[in-house]
């Protein structure tokens, strides 16, 4: 039942709004007010009665739905799930039977179950108590790294200086998704490094914790038939394959042949009914190619189901500043992305200039967090500072940590949620942050002091102000009107 909720609000509605209880009252909201209702009917029952004739049922399970919603709070929403429903040429429509025409059945039971009633239903119940018995965040998703290691050298990237030295144990693996799922968390992201580098662990993870949603951002080099198989077993694991646009470009940082490897092994898992997605980085040097209606169809003809797109970010010494996009760059992704999530059957999600739909940053446990190879757990990915290692605190005791709380606080960093992210957009606020937690740098080849790093990224902060200013301006102005 709720998988259709789940899927038509993703299009209906901006993308995020599931990951947020305080925006608008969306899928988590509708989730966790039905809870009883759907934990008695079963929701196993209902996905595959969905299954059966998906096309046909879709339109009777949004009337059953409607039937607990006496009140009509969501009737605005089962507007937009009715005018998808009736209409077999709408795109969303067309995304939730390419769901069901091109997944293994098995596999996307399993992970339907998993998203729906695991994490969006009983992990929400769960994390929703704990927030308020703990006073603290507690995130949706930890995205977490196996291993430093990667079998590439991208340009600008940070996990290229650190060599194959750390490594997060299977145990200490397993610890953290036990500690996560005791206060609500059930969907686990992985990187790195490269994070397929330890993919026998990584389907054995997968296989121990059946009741988990798992995702990993990889280069897809790995992925090959006896993986692909794994994936076809454990059903709860899905790739987001890194692409940087077509050949030229994704190869410039990547390395000569990347690009036709990542194809490979969207084949592969396209033709073993698998669902993946691609994990998009733009920069000055390939926007042309990554944000181009061309680049949308492709990835969509070759069977992508969502698409993440994030800009540069320049961690570390040997950071190229120079690849991170102007404000018109970051603009003309903006207007892309929200152009082709009405014309195009993907799952676009962009974490930087999505910003308004999840009412800021997502970081600092709000919504996710990252622990790296080494233990160290920070707010972010991109945020390489900590004040709690996995191998000495508990999670819980990280999300009370001087610096969780201090994003806890103050977030989010700006009233207008264009410029949502600490460090990219609110300099500042970053700097304060780290200085008043007494946290320190992550960066193990050569720690970068908070202010440094803070000063590349000041010049781009204050040009995409006036950009984001002017966008938030119009928002309101297309809001009040409607």
């Amino acid at each position: 039942m709720l998988m259709i909720v789940s899927v038509s609000l993703f299009g209906w509605y901006p993308p995020c709004v599931f990951i947020d209880r305080r925006g608008f009252k969306g899928v988590s909201a509708m989730t966790f007010n039905m809870k009883e209702h759907v934990e008695s009917m079963g929701v196993g029952a209902v996905l595959s009665y969905l299954e059966g004739d998906p096309e046909k049922n879709i339109p009777k399970v949004i009337k059953w739905v409607k039937m607990f919603d006496r009140k009509g709070i969501y009737s605005a929403a089962y507007a937009g799930l009715e005018k998808i429903a009736s209409d077999p040429q709408n795109i969303w429509f067309k995304f939730i039977k390419s769901l069901y025409s091109d997944i293994d059945p098995e596999v996307r039971k399993q992970i339907f179950r998993n998203f729906i009633l695991h994490s969006a239903i009983q992990g929400f119940a769960k994390r929703t108590k704990n927030e308020e018995k703990y006073n603290c965040n507690v995130p949706w998703a930890i995205l977490m790294d196996p291993t430093s290691a990667c079998n590439l050298h991208c340009k600008g990237c940070w996990a290229a200086d650190y060599g194959c030295s750390m490594n997060l144990g299977t145990d200490i693996l397993d610890n953290i998704i036990r500690q996560g799922k005791e206060l609500g968390t059930y969907t686990y992201l992985f990187s790195g490094g490269e994070p397929l580098i330890r993919k026998d662990d990584i389907a054995g993870i997968c296989r121990e914790h059946d009741d988990c949603l798992f995702l990993a951002f990889t280069n897809a080099t790995l992925i090959d038939s006896a993986f692909a198989d794994k994936m076809l077993e454990v059903k709860n694991f899905v790739p987001a394959l890194s692409i940087e646009g077509f050949e030229d470009e994704t190869d410039f940082r990547r390395g000569t042949g990347t690009y036709k490897a990542v194809l490979s092994a969207m084949k592969l898992l396209k033709d073993k009914k698998l669902p993946f997605g691609i994990s998009c980085c733009y920069t000055s040097k390939n926007i042309n190619s990554i944000g181009s209606e061309e680049f949308f169809d492709y990835m969509v003809e070759m069977g992508a189901k969502f698409a993440w797109f994030f800009t540069y970010i320049p961690i570390g010494e040997n950071a190229l500043t120079e690849l991170m996009v102007s404000a018109e760059q970051r603009e003309y992704m903006y207007r892309q992305v929200r152009n082709f999530r009405k014309t195009k059957p993907i799952f676009t999600m962009d974490f930087w200039n999505d910003g308004e739909y999840v009412k800021g940053c997502i970081a600092g446990g709000r919504r996710y967090l990252h622990i790296n190879a080494n233990g160290d757990i920070e707010p972010c990915a991109f945020i390489h500072y900590a004040d709690s290692n996995i191998k000495e605190k508990s999670l819980l005791e990280a999300y009370r940590s001087p610096l969780f709380m201090q994003y806890r606080q103050n977030q989010p960093f700006n009233g207008n949620h264009l410029r949502p992210c600490p460090l990219l957009d609110n300099p500042d606020s970053l700097n304060s942050m780290v200085e008043t937690s007494g946290a320190t740098s992550t960066y193990i080849v050569k720690p970068e002091k908070v202010r440094d790093l803070t000063s590349k990224c000041r010049q781009r902060s204050v040009l995409w102000a006036d950009t984001a200013d002017r966008l938030w301006s119009e928002k309101s102005k297309q809001t009040t009107i409607m």
